[in-house]
């Protein structure tokens, strides 16, 4: 039992540490800690991928240096907070359609491919819609204004992090599998 949590912890340490490398593209770095979110939910699962990523927001929300800004409860006066929240919603999202991770996936299966695609992919989407409408009602946007400044400058990054994503998920499951179940 106390290995779930582990993976749990290992998670959120991952997604807390993926922040500090940075690849500087124009005004807005690319970071690789929204595919460890959608990670957290492919390989762990809605429940345990969902307390991983409330282990990382607490830690944010205490002042522990994880989020790209100051900690503390005024990231909530930020758009930030919409990714925080997506962040949560989406490693949530991707965990419920591929479920728990199972020994058996060691033997790949096209249904396993084709759910773990969709979760990926539904992780991403949702972090960034739950950014955009942040910072639609934040900034006091149209819908349209907050996808062209909240989702249109991370498209071409995350689909890149969405392709690297699904063979990483396909791969750690099983593993995990293992001390999970």
């Amino acid at each position: 039992m106390k290995n779930r949590y582990i993976f749990c912890a290992l998670f959120a340490a991952l997604i807390a540490v993926s922040n500090f490398f940075q690849i500087p593209v124009g005004p807005i770095p690319i970071v690789l800690k929204n595919m460890f979110v959608v990670l957290a939910g492919t390989v762990l699962g809605s429940f345990y991928g969902g307390i991983a990523l409330l282990i990382f927001i607490a830690a944010g929300l205490i002042g522990i240096p994880v989020f790209v800004i100051p900690g503390g409860l005024g990231v909530f006066s930020t758009p930030l907070a919409g990714y925080i929240i997506g962040y949560l919603l989406g490693a949530l999202a991707a965990g419920l359609i591929v479920g728990l991770p199972q020994v058996s996936e060691k033997k790949l299966k096209p249904i396993t491919v084709i759910r773990v695609c969709a979760a990926s992919f539904i992780g991403f989407a949702l972090i960034l819609l739950c950014g955009a409408l942040y910072m639609m009602v934040l900034r006091d946007m149209s819908f349209a204004a907050a996808l062209t400044a909240g989702v249109l400058p991370f498209i071409a990054a995350d689909v890149i992090k969405l392709a690297i994503s699904i063979p990483l998920a396909i791969a750690l499951r099983p593993i995990a599998a293992k001390y999970i179940n």
